[in-house]
Formats: C-alpha cells, structure tokens, sequence
C-alpha cells in the first residue's frame, strides 16, 4: 500500500485534477442513469398506460420513485399545455429531454476523460524527468554492474505501465462508483424487492473477479524484468553488430533474444488469460443474475402483488443489464492497478538508487581552479567485491607539470585517471587537490575544471558544432571554429557537406577514429580546463591521423596541468615525469632519460616497441 500512495504523490497536486473530475463523473453518472428512467414514461405512452397521460393539476409532492417523475412532468405538460395536452406532446418532451440529458452526459464524460488524461500526460513527464535526473546523477560505479537495457526498459516501458495505476485511480474511486450508486437508486425507486435480489448477487461477482485480479501483480512483476532483459539484449545486438557479424554470431544472439522473448510472451500471456478472464466472467455472471430477474420480476408483475409494472420491470433489467459495464471496469481498473504497481516498484527502486559520489551536504568548496597540485596519497582502489586494483599508491602532479602514465595493460593506469574527477571514489587513502580531500569540493565545480580526452570517443548523434559545443554550452560559433582549429579538425569540418552542421551520425560513425578524436580534442579546447587527462587517445589512430591528433593535442597540452596515459611511448618522451604503473603500484619514476638509463620495466616496454 505505500507503494502504491507513493506512486501516487506524482501526480500532485492531484487536488488540481480530483476536485474537476469528482463534479464531471458526478453530473456523468446523474445525467447517464436519468436516461435510463425516462425508459418508464416513454413506455408508458407508447403502450397506452394512462397515468402516463393523466391530467395533474396540482405539483406532486417529492418521494424516490419514478412514479413521482411521471407525475411532475405531466403536471409541467398540463400546465404549459391545457387542454391541447396529449401522448404525442409527451413523447415529443421526452426525445428532447433524452436527447438533452444524453448529450450533457457525454459532454461530461469527454471532460472527465480530459482531465484524467491531462493527469497521466503530466505525471508520466514528471516521472519520466525525476528519473532520469536521478540515473544522470548516479556514478560510474552503478553503470559497471547495472544493465543499461533495463534501466532503459525502466525509463520508458515501466513508467508507461504505471499510468495505470494513476489513470485507474480516480476511476474507482470516483467514476465507477458514482456509476453503480446511480443505477442502484434508480433500481431501488422501480422495485426495492428486484433490487435486495440484486444486492444480494454483486459481493459474489465481486469476490469471484478478486480472487482472479489478486493473482496479477507477480506475473505482472516478472513480465517487466524480462523485458528488461529483452531491451538489454537489444540494445547490446545493436551497438556490438560489427563483432557479432565479424564472429558469426547471429545465430548465438538470435537464439538469446529468442528465449527471452519466448519466456516474456508466457508471462504476458499468462497475465493477460487472467486479466480478460475478469470481464467476461463479470459479464457472464451479470447475464445469469438477469436471467434470474426475468423469472422473479415477471412473477411480480404477471401476480399482481406488487407496484411494478411492465414498463418499469423493462427499464429495471435495462438499467441492470448497464450496472455490470461500472462494475466490469471497476475490476478491469483494479486489475491495471496491480500491474501498475508492479512496474512502478522497478521505477521507484531506480529512483531510490543513490550515488555513491556525491558533493557534501553543504554544498562543499567550489574549486575555482588549481593553484598547486594534486596529490595521491597512499590510495587504495577496489571495484565492490573484487581484488584491489590500485594499492597504496602515492604521487604528486604539480600546476603546469605534464605526468605520464604507463604500463602494461590492466596495471589501474585508467583506474587512477577515473579517480581525480571522482567518477569513482578511493577504497582507502585521498587524493588531495590545493591540500583540500576532492570529496571536499562540489562535485560539479571539481569537473568543470578538468577536460578529458580518451581513447573511446563518445560522440553524439548530433551536429559536429553541438557535440564540440558540449565544452562550453555559451560558447559562439567563432569560439568554436577556434577550437576546431588548435584541434586540426577546421579543415576536414569545412570540407564536411553541412559544415559545422554535418550530422556525424550514431557515435559519430560518419567520422574516421582521427576524426572523432580531433572532435574530441577540440571539445575539450573549447572547455580550457586547468587540469587535462589524456588515456591513450592516440592508440587507436594510423600514423597519419596520430600525427595531426599529436600536433593538436601538444598545442592543448602547454601551460596545462595533465595526466597523460599513453601506451604509446614515444608520445611522452616529453613528459616532465613518467609513472610506471606495475600491478595497481607505482614501480618507477622519473623522466624519459632516468629511466631508460635506469634498465627497467620503462626501458623494456621502449625496447619492445622499437623492435616492433
């Protein structure tokens, strides 16, 4: 149940929407049903009852009964008529009445519609909006282990599976009752003897359609995590299809996706069977209980022993028949209900999620820009669980001094550049910055003062001015050209078809890896961060492409404090101080000329890659 009051406090102020929609179902259901009892006086005329066309010169006094309505309309009809009354002027007033109370009923229903939709429109924005923020939020660490396709699936499938649960609401408590409180009114003024029948009837359907709706949230649960799954799945096969066909793979892929399609087609399936089993069973238990009606009322009417008549047991099975289409959809609604909340849980456990890397509760110190350096000291790294990657390692990078990192592959050089920007936090130890913890610093102004540049470019499906303006949304288009040209990437953007404009495609798969890498690079000297990180963004590139991504990246490089990661050596040789990083531990230091004279780990990794 808190589950479910939490789902719905998004749709506030639900007072806004709640307070309109009570008045509209309210006149809905009054104008609805009254069209239902004008089925009386319209018989009785037809048919040649004659109190339907009694002269009533004196206004009735009220009761509930139907016969009190003929009455006062004759009355009004007398008066407005005299002697000129008759049937026919009855059954022109009737029409208009009818075709009166019809149109104000639906006129109604659609604003109650409207509102409800207006409702859900807003509550699945805000819903939508509160998440995603949130997931934006999160760090790097929730990512490693999370699958993006269900957090996708949560973003856009779930969220919509909840309108459910929030449409639904307003519907049971409002619509469907004032329904069936509507139709039982006008069943007891025909026959109160038909309507304890009646009465007697409805827990049963009730109970029946409980138990079957009661059964609904699991399935309905494990229906979501699966086509989570499947979105995983998809969106995997879509950004890996280069490999999958450079490995045969399709086969291995398809049959993946198969078994979970097919084991989320059961659940659906089986939630579904469950779900319609209610209406029809509702409806069949409705027919059954009309079906008995027709023997009790007909043996009150062909008896003689009560006040009902022919034309009011007609209208009675009428508006009886219309009392199980509120109740169907009350059941239908509850059933929806359940299988909101079982997507809303996913929903609302993605917003619970709380970042591990966060600015302090004060909002920290705002870090303007380095004026010393940055130090680690004794730091220690682990990924959750697993063996420690970065051990007890310490250096100090000072303002305007360029520190490269190499080493083997898997030695935590990437690791230890992920750790200044916090992208993840340190296991044990602190790296400092101006002498200051960085879990000091607002989070937001420690990365705006740092530009990185890595092998994996992420670009976007965009413009190439958008995916360069990333650095500095402000920035003008002079700016940008600017950046483009320290990067070397003005030419090859002017030659583009658009220019600056030229969409580059998903991950900018239009571009060449020099390409992207420029793009990068001039992205990043458009931000003019004091601290730059560079890991390996030359490694991927021919020789031609990592000449001109050398030239812009020295050009990015001068005057700037920078961690350089490169496994290429012969792009640090000018570093002011190279870090041989050995298993997760600084195992040498010092500048090109040191450790080549030196003899170790440094001199073999130059070693190995003059013979290649």
């Amino acid at each position: 149940m808190k589950l479910y009051w939490r789902l719905l406090g998004f749709a506030r102020p639900i007072g806004k929407y709640a307070v309109p929609y009570f008045f509209y179902t309210l006149f809905y259901a009054l104008f609805n049903t009254f069209n239902f009892v004008m089925i009386i006086p319209l018989l009785r005329t037809l048919f040649g009852s004659g109190d339907a066309v009694e002269r009533i010169t004196t206004a009735p006094e009220f009761r509930l009964s139907v016969d009190y309505l003929t009455e006062l309309l004759n009355y009004w009809l007398f008066t407005r008529y005299g002697d000129n009354y008759n049937a026919v002027n009855i059954l022109v007033i009737l029409a208009i009445f009818v075709t009166t109370s019809a149109f104000l009923s639906n006129m109604f229903r659609y604003l109650g519609q409207r509102t409800i939709e207006n409702m859900r429109i807003n509550t699945l924005r805000n819903m939508r909006n509160l998440v995603y923020g949130n997931v934006m939020g999160l760090n790097l660490g929730y990512f490693t282990s999370a699958r993006k396709g269900d957090v996708m699936s949560r973003i856009t499938n779930d969220i919509q599976t909840v309108r459910f649960c929030i449409v639904n609401t307003l519907q049971v408590v409002f619509r469907e009752p004032f329904l069936i409180i509507g139709y039982l009114v006008a069943m007891i003024a025909i026959s109160w003897e038909l309507t304890l029948f009646a009465i007697i009837y409805l827990p049963l359907v009730a109970l029946v359609i409980g138990t079957i709706v009661k059964k609904l949230r699991y399935p309905a649960l494990k229906a979501q995590e699966h086509f989570g799954e499947l979105t995983s799945v998809l969106d995997e096969s879509l950004s890996g299809t280069k490999v999958i066909k450079a490995y045969t793979a399709e086969g291995f892929f398809r049959r993946k996706f198969q078994d979970i399609n097919h084991t989320y087609s059961e659940l659906a399936r089986k939630m579904m069977n469950r779900q319609q089993l209610a209406s029809p069973m509702s409806e069949f238990l409705g027919i059954a209980a009309a079906a008995g009606l027709l023997i009790f009322g007909g043996a009150l009417v062909l008896g003689g022993e009560s006040a009902l008549d022919g034309s009011g047991f007609i209208a009675y099975i009428a508006i009886f028949t219309q009392i199980t289409r509120p109740m169907r959809a009350f059941t239908d609604a509850f059933a929806n209900i359940n299988q909101g909340i079982a997507a809303g849980g996913r929903v609302l456990e993605l917003l619970d999620t709380e970042s591990d890397v966060c600015s302090p509760a004060d909002g920290g110190l705002m870090l303007g820009g380095l004026k010393e350096s940055i130090e680690f000291r004794n730091v220690h790294f682990r990924y959750d669980d697993s063996r420690e990657i970065i051990g007890g390692v310490s250096f100090t990078v000072r303002k305007g001094e360029t520190v490269a990192l190499v080493g083997s592959s898997g030695g935590g050089k990437s690791t230890l550049s992920d750790l200044i920007p916090r992208f993840y936090d340190v296991t044990e130890g602190e790296i400092l910055i101006d002498g200051h913890n960085i879990k000091e610093y607002n989070i937001t102004s420690l990365r705006e003062a740092m530009g990185i540049v890595s092998q994996e470019t992420i670009l976007f499906n965009d413009s190439i001015e958008n995916n360069i303006r990333l650095g500095n949304l402000d920035a003008t288009m002079e700016q940008i050209e600017a950046a483009a040209r320290v990067a070397n990437a003005h030419d090859f953007i002017t030659e583009s078809p658009e220019g600056y404009q030229t969409n580059i495609g998903d991950r900018g798969a239009k571009l060449s890896g020099g390409q992207r890498q420029r793009l990068s690079i001039a992205r990043a000297v458009l931000k003019n961060p004091d601290i730059l990180i560079l890991d390996e963004a030359t490694s991927a590139l021919d020789t031609e492409s990592e000449k001109l991504v050398q030239e812009a990246l020295e050009k990015l490089l001068a005057g700037r404090t920078s961690v350089v990661i490169a496994h290429r050596l012969s792009t640090i040789k000018n570093a002011d101080r190279i870090l041989v990083v050995d298993e997760g531990r600084i195992a040498e230091e010092g500048t090109h000329a040191e450790l080549i004279e030196r003899g170790g780990i440094y001199a073999k990794l130059v070693a190995l890659q003059q013979v290649n």
